[in-house]
């Protein structure tokens, strides 16, 4: 019988829920693997589930939540919307547009997914996330890719702190400047692509190895810890049930003090970074 493996534990948001710090990422796999990759990953323990529009598999994620057999209320759902969405009256469609997809009355998440400041209408998409907030039809709201400034300018004009903003994280890009900021702000920081995405350079850093090894640990495991240590939320990806149990079990173990220091001095300020200036859908 395969050992149980620990349940993330959660995050308080600033707007009164709260967020599993670590979940399953989908993006890019179609309803049909998504469909299985969710149903199988909430059966070994996970609750936190990110999607978006742009991925096109929110119908698979909201039909993998119903098959897992798990409460819906145990469930965190998260997904995006588009630049075609920004806009107060927008945002209105958009959440009809996805709760239906996804199945779900209650969205647990709903971020603006860039802010595409050349149409220059986030802070209005963020107003109507507002709106979905305070009628009860989300439980959180948030930002993606979003800079300090564009954060800010959100902040300024209504008052209302998101309660995330999942960005681009991980050791090659720490990030440790905007992390502070948000922080400051009150606002947790979500990783999207958490490991590095495709590259295998963070997972092959003699840092990240040299702490596997000590632990008896994958280096995804070691990376994952990383992000669990200094208090982010990770959304790894994978289809695979064995890979999956990995990624979730990071909270039997801890890095040291200097392990930690180590595989934050990854970050050489030479990863590139997407520049939420520049692209965004």
């Amino acid at each position: 019988m395969t050992a149980a493996v620990p349940r993330a534990p959660t995050l308080p948001l600033a707007n009164g829920a709260a967020i599993p710090q670590l979940g399953l990422g989908t993006w890019p796999l179609d309803d049909a693997g998504a469909e299985e990759a969710v149903a199988t990953a909430l059966r070994s323990g996970y609750r936190l589930v990110d999607t978006a529009f742009n991925y096109g598999n929110e119908v698979g994620v909201g039909r993998g939540v119903a098959a897992s057999g798990i409460p819906r209320e145990e469930v965190f759902v998260t997904t995006k919307l588009n630049r075609e969405d920004h806009g107060y009256d927008e945002v209105q469609r958009a959440f009809e547009r996805s709760a239906g997809k996804l199945g779900l009355d209650v969205i647990d998440l709903l971020l603006i997914h860039w802010p595409n400041p050349d149409q220059d209408r986030y802070v209005d998409a963020y107003r109507g996330l507002v709106r979905l907030l305070e009628d009860g039809r989300v439980r959180a709201i948030g930002l993606s890719n979003f800079k300090p400034a564009h954060v800010e300018r959100v902040l300024d004009a209504t008052g209302v702190v998101p309660d995330v903003d999942q960005i681009e994280l991980d050791p090659s890009r720490g990030r440790a400047e905007e992390r502070a900021y948000l922080a400051g702000k009150g606002i947790v920081t979500e990783a999207w692509s958490p490991l590095g995405g495709r590259r295998q350079d963070v997972l092959e850093h003699p840092a990240v190895v040299a702490a596997a090894q000590r632990l008896g640990r994958t280096p995804g495991q070691v990376v994952l810890r990383w992000h669990m240590q200094l208090g982010h939320v990770a959304i790894p990806k994978s289809a695979d049930p064995e890979r999956q149990r990995q990624n979730l079990d990071v909270f039997s173990f801890a890095l040291e003090d200097d392990e930690l220091a180590a595989i934050s001095a990854i970050d050489d300020g030479t990863a590139r970074i997407t520049d939420s200036d520049d692209f965004g859908h």
